[in-house]
């Protein structure tokens, strides 16, 4: 089962807004925001009708660039549903 996660609206990083995506595959990772946390979510299934990408949270990096097992609900493992209109471009930052 998957987690319900509010992700933050992409703003000027949506993936969707800047670029002609191709359509998720299994194995392809994603990024997006939440709670200005960049999330990385590797693919395991893409729902075509709903336009969103099933998959298990790789990595979780606040906005010092410092790397989490856990940020507020969301841990490294979980299984979430992510809206291609919330995927994001990765922000950098700097060491």
């Amino acid at each position: 089962m998957h987690k319900n996660i509010e992700w933050d609206a992409p703003g000027n990083d949506s993936v969707t807004d800047q670029f002609n995506t191709d359509t998720p595959y299994p194995g392809a990772i994603l990024s997006a925001h939440y709670r200005s946390c960049n999330v990385r979510v590797k693919v395991e299934a893409y729902i075509e009708d709903d336009a969103v990408s099933i998959g298990t949270v790789v990595a979780l990096i606040d906005a010092h660039g410092k790397r989490h097992e856990q940020f507020h609900e969301l841990a490294l493992g979980d299984m979430v549903r992510l809206p291609d209109d919330k995927r994001s471009i990765e922000r950098w930052h700097e060491e």
